[in-house]
């Protein structure tokens, strides 16, 4: 098993390439995230944070530069091979928890297994009601999304993010829209399976206070990092 889960070397990221407006916005980053780390990643708005997140998460490609992920050269993949090491390799909590309104906390976790051919039908809702108990919400299990407060959505979309059992969860303000006391409960289940299964977290925070109870904070000023 890789140590580095992630390893960055030289990202550069330009837009508008080759006209008067080109600019770039990120310049020269190296970064190395070891198996079971918590970081925070922290910057002012517009200082190119959002962009590394989407290049780090397989969103989008670097300008320049080399992306690895646990030990995969990523340059050298095609969309499809992208596709496939993003789903399997990367989970992902946003600070809108993308939770399909209209299904149940359950049908909402097992949705990216019942996207990706290796699960046998039946170890889908097992896995799921697994994760489901993993973040405390059995007695909602059967709930719709929109019928659940903030908090318990947050821990549906960590389950959701835990489904494919990646190395690696990138969360983007995931406690942004939360009041202080779900805020600190969702940041706690997060650490918790930090320590249980050695899960890389990379989590993008405004709150400071969170940020101090990371391993590190990374922060990004200008496009360029300050450990």
């Amino acid at each position: 098993m890789a140590d580095d889960v992630l390893r960055l070397e030289g990202i550069t990221k330009s837009y508008n390439i080759g006209m008067p407006s080109e600019v770039e916005v990120l310049h020269g980053i190296d970064l190395e995230l070891k198996t079971g780390e918590f970081v925070a990643l922290i910057g002012p708005s517009g200082s190119g944070k959002s962009t590394l997140l989407n290049i780090i998460g397989l969103l989008d490609r670097p300008t320049h530069g080399r992306v690895y992920i646990e030990g995969h050269d990523t340059s050298t993949l095609n969309e499809d091979q992208i596709t496939h090491l993003r789903g399997h390799s990367i989970g992902f909590v946003f600070q809108y928890h993308h939770l399909i309104a209209a299904f149940t906390a359950l049908e909402n976790v097992m949705m990216p297994m019942l996207a990706d051919k290796i699960f046998l039908s039946e170890a889908i809702e097992h896995r799921a009601k697994d994760l489901i108990h993993r973040v405390g919400l059995d007695h909602v299990a059967h709930n719709f999304a929109m019928n659940m407060s903030g908090g318990q959505q947050q821990r549906v979309a960590i389950a959701r993010a835990l489904a494919m059992q990646p190395r690696l969860v990138l969360a983007d303000e995931p406690t942004g829209n939360l009041d202080t006391q779900s805020a600190d409960s969702v940041f706690e289940l997060m650490r918790e399976v930090n320590r249980e299964s050695r899960t890389t977290f990379m989590i993008v925070t405004h709150n400071m206070e969170l940020a101090k109870r990371c391993d590190r904070i990374i922060e990004v000023i200008d496009g360029r990092l300050h450990h």
